[in-house]
């Protein structure tokens, strides 16, 4: 009783501004629950006088894991008051907070199971901007939240592949930064925490000037509106999908601007998953329902401001697992039929994917039906897919059954401009660093290529092309930047990756890779994988058999 009065007299002189001990370390976080309790029980006044004292406080700042979620519950009390653009300001302000570190912030506040979700704070923040007609800012901050989400997910991760002629000064800036932020996120043990803040800001805008693409994967970064833009082809429209609960936004960017346009977002993700099962059953037509469904939620009321037929499609959350070419009119016709589409897993990456090589020598890389010492595991047309692949290039190498091993991986495909893998993919939602391509083991590797691994390697190649089980897919976050195999191939430094989306037919995938290689000889990536999957529909007319693969990144 003695503790609990001591606490409630503590919380009555916050409230009205005074006791300057309240505002220790310890005690912040009781004052913000005891604001966001009256906030959900509607007694408005009381919880913005607690959160103004508390945002008040000298000793605010410095924790930040009490201060974002301080500013965020100001910002929902000024969305309450009807004050659009006082909301948005403090929504600033706590993402400002959030993004200063590298990982998950919270200490004190984490102890007591009261963290917050960063991700709602995005997504208030999109929606207020969108309702003010912000368009240009609100996908900005669509793309930080991805960024945002790209970052927690490697937190841990410090191996990471450092190239160019500062790599030894990138590693010690990347040291400087792991050291700031751990200071900064130890509550109680800096005595100089603003010190450490700024220390660590000082060593993330370092790494932005000396190796950019690293910076992303380490800092909250993305391109502007205006930069985006400048960044999408004269001939080419980006369709960018955020979605939170039903709120559901389409923007739309060319060269002449950026809008957005809100869409029915009732049920999106249980009408993709209907989709993707009614597309696996291929002896059915069961799954053009949902096809024409999802093309009139998704494409249809966007189509009017198109300014072009080739699409630079980001998707988020469930889209990501969406087949999109197999979408359908009302007529029947495919997405396929009407328009032509690549993939990034953000529109940020733009600024990262390298420029077509110079040189045109295709020599290429092959592995296929690696020995994974199950006969059951066995891929009898990869092999024959493989085999026939490396007869349309010169200067090719095809490594099957034992020879297809990870350790051959890892030595040869540096050399490379294109590889080709015929295997199996692994796909783990839980542990997504942890996914990967089967291939043969040895002594020196347990033969299985993992996400994780591709951020630590350095690739030059043009194309990789991933003819597996679930090699398009990945661990989507609340943010939402996908770290699948893609993602980690971009990194890794290939320039465009055609991956599946879900298990092939093994027959029906080798008709097309040899279409769409064949097809390379005379169109750019974007191309030559559309008509492939228009040619295999004539044998294949089912859109399992070829709606699976999806091009990512470079379409030349």
């Amino acid at each position: 009783k003695e503790e609990h009065m001591t606490w409630s007299l503590g919380v009555g002189n916050f409230l009205l501004g005074g006791d300057d001990s309240f505002g220790t370390v310890y005690e912040l976080p009781k004052g913000l629950m005891l604001a966001k309790s009256l906030f959900e029980l509607g007694r408005i006044a009381e919880a913005k006088t607690a959160l103004d004292n508390l945002l008040g406080h000298k000793r605010s700042p410095e924790q930040g894991d009490i201060y974002w979620i301080a500013l965020y519950e100001r910002g929902r009390i000024a969305e309450r008051e009807s004050k659009p653009e006082e909301a948005i300001e403090y929504y600033r302000r706590a993402i400002e907070v959030i993004e200063r570190l590298r990982s998950s912030i919270g200490t004190e506040a984490g102890k007591i199971g009261f963290v917050g979700d960063k991700q709602q704070l995005y997504a208030r923040m999109i929606v207020a901007l969108f309702a003010r007609e912000r368009h240009g800012e609100a996908l900005e901050y669509v793309e930080r939240s991805k960024s945002r989400a790209l970052v927690d997910m490697l937190a841990s991760k410090k191996d990471f592949a450092v190239r160019g002629p500062d790599a030894a000064r990138t590693r010690t800036i990347l040291a400087q930064i792991d050291s700031a932020d751990l200071e900064s996120r130890v509550q109680g043990l800096a005595a100089k925490p603003a010190d450490s803040m700024r220390s660590l800001q000082v060593s993330q805008a370092d790494l932005s000037s000396t190796a950019p693409e690293l910076s992303s994967l380490v800092t909250v970064t993305s391109a502007s509106s205006e930069e985006l833009r400048r960044l999408i082809a004269a001939d080419e429209n980006l369709l960018e999908y955020y979605y939170d609960g039903d709120d559901l936004f389409c923007f739309i960017a060319n060269k002449d601007g950026i809008r957005a346009i809100k869409l029915d977002g009732a049920g999106l993700a249980a009408a993709v998953r209907r989709l993707r099962t009614e597309i696996e059953s291929p002896q059915s037509d069961r799954y053009q329902v949902s096809a024409k469904a999802l093309y009139q939620r998704l494409i249809q009321p966007v189509e009017s401001v198109l300014t072009a037929r080739k699409l630079l499609i980001v998707a988020h959350g469930a889209l990501h697992y969406l087949p999109f070419n197999a979408l359908q009119r009302e007529d029947g016709s495919h997405l396929l039929d009407h328009y032509s589409v690549r993939h990034l897993p953000s529109a940020s990456v733009l600024k990262f994917l390298r420029p077509p090589r110079p040189d045109q020598q295709a020599g290429m890389l092959v592995f296929g039906n690696p020995d994974l010492n199950d006969r059951s595991l066995d891929l009898a047309f990869a092999e024959d897919e493989a085999r026939a692949i490396t007869a349309l290039f010169r200067d090719s190498k095809v490594l099957v059954r034992q020879n297809a091993s990870e350790t051959n991986f890892k030595e040869a495909a540096p050399l490379f401009r294109r590889i080709h893998l015929a295997t199996h993919g692994k796909f783990l939602a839980d542990s997504p660093l942890d996914s990967g391509l089967y291939l043969a083991r040895d002594a020196a590797n347990d033969g299985l290529l993992r996400v994780s691994e591709l951020y630590s390697m350095s690739l030059d190649a043009d194309l990789v092309t991933l003819s597996a089980c679930e090699t398009g897919l990945g661990k989507v976050n609340n943010g939402d930047d996908v770290v699948g195999l893609t993602r980690g191939f971009l990194y890794a430094g290939s320039r465009s990756i055609v991956a599946s989306l879900w298990s092939v037919d093994d027959q029906a995938t080798a008709a097309l890779m040899k279409a769409f290689y064949t097809n390379l000889a005379g169109m750019n990536k974007q191309e030559a994988l559309r008509q492939a999957q228009i040619k295999a529909r004539q044998n294949f007319p089912h859109p399992f058999y070829w709606a699976a693969f999806q091009l990512t990144g470079r379409a030349e």
